[in-house]
């Protein structure tokens, strides 16, 4: 619940390749700028204070909250799970005891989703938690569910998927009737492997606004606007986006370096970069499913995007998209009885 109408964030302040600096940057850029929000920085204390002194924060609604700990990225997840007094299991604690509305990691994937589940839990209806996303400025109006959480997968998993994807467009790029599609490897019904072709019966009963499969050739079309798929499929498909938008990028920078009229290829492939990256919407990085807010941030996250983050989970605590993730289960478990 907001408290007096202020978002009280928990940062783990201690993740991420650049923390603690430019963590604290950030904190302080959007304290500064973002009206209604009060910020936990967790971490080591006199590090802490130290960049806070550094970057002029004092009035600010800032606070210092310690931890012994804190996990690097190759710390395994059995061993996150265990420890209760890092930086970013001590922000998952504060959201549980109502301290904190939402919490922010740039650390470790693993340790974050570990220690929502252990002290957040999960939302009643969901058995994995999913995280998902816009892949390309292409296509802003298409995210993807999920994008690597949860690897081996059954039919109802899939359909949770998909009742997350219709929440976040529906809640967060304001799509009234969502289009949600299967990613398989052909359009027609009987396509694709067992958990596809399962998937694809528990979807036409769901409610949801399903239109059938897609294939690769239209992930980027507009045509669906909440694509599911396996966590394997997706953070293979995520992943070979962000690289493959970035080779596009050096091989027009290398390419057009000495043609005529430079400085308008230039800019068009400056236009082109900003088409192909991927976007920074609201909804990306939350873990959907914790019975909570919680939000990775990507590992070499610098201060402009923390900043960003910061006022993203703000609209999103506003928006009360956990409470509509809710409303919308309780409403799919009585249409399936399940």
């Amino acid at each position: 619940m907001v408290s007096n109408g202020k978002v009280r964030i928990a940062v783990d302040a201690m993740g991420g390749d650049y923390a603690p600096e430019e963590i604290v940057k950030g904190v302080v850029q959007a304290a500064k700028t973002e009206d209604g929000v009060e910020i936990s920085l967790v971490g080591v204390t006199d590090i802490l204070s130290a960049e806070l002194d550094k970057n002029k924060a004092s009035n600010l609604p800032i606070r210092v909250v310690h931890a012994d700990e804190y996990l690097r990225e190759n710390d395994k997840p059995a061993l996150s799970a265990r420890r209760q007094n890092t930086s970013v299991a001590m922000a998952a604690r504060a959201v549980k005891a109502g301290e904190a509305d939402a919490l922010i990691s740039a650390g470790p994937t693993a340790a974050l989703v570990s220690s929502a589940l252990k002290f957040m839990g999960m939302i009643d209806g969901i058995e994995r938690p999913v995280i998902g996303g816009a892949l390309s400025t292409f296509a802003p109006n298409t995210v993807l569910m999920d994008c690597g959480v949860n690897v081996d997968c059954k039919p109802y998993h899939m359909l949770t998927f998909a009742i997350v994807g219709s929440i976040y467009a529906r809640k967060l790029l304001n799509i009234e009737n969502p289009k949600v599609a299967l990613l398989n490897i052909g359009a027609e019904e009987g396509k694709g492997n067992d958990l596809v072709r399962e998937s694809y019966a528990l979807l036409q009963r769901s409610g949801l606004n399903f239109i059938g499969n897609i294939e690769g050739n239209e992930i980027l079309s507009g045509k669906a606007n909440v694509i599911v798929c396996d966590g394997f499929v997706g953070n293979v498909l995520f992943k070979f986006c962000e690289g493959g938008f970035e080779v596009i990028h050096e091989w027009l920078k290398g390419k057009l370096k000495h043609v005529p009229f430079a400085g308008l290829i230039k800019s068009m492939s400056k236009d082109l970069t900003s088409l192909t990256s991927t976007p920074q919407s609201v909804g990306s990085g939350l873990i959907w499913g914790i019975d909570g807010l919680a939000l990775k941030m990507h590992g070499h996250t610098r201060a402009p995007q923390v900043a960003e983050k910061i006022a993203q989970v703000k609209l999103a605590v506003n928006m009360d998209v956990i409470g509509s993730l809710k409303s919308e289960l309780a409403a799919q478990r009585k249409m399936l009885k399940v």
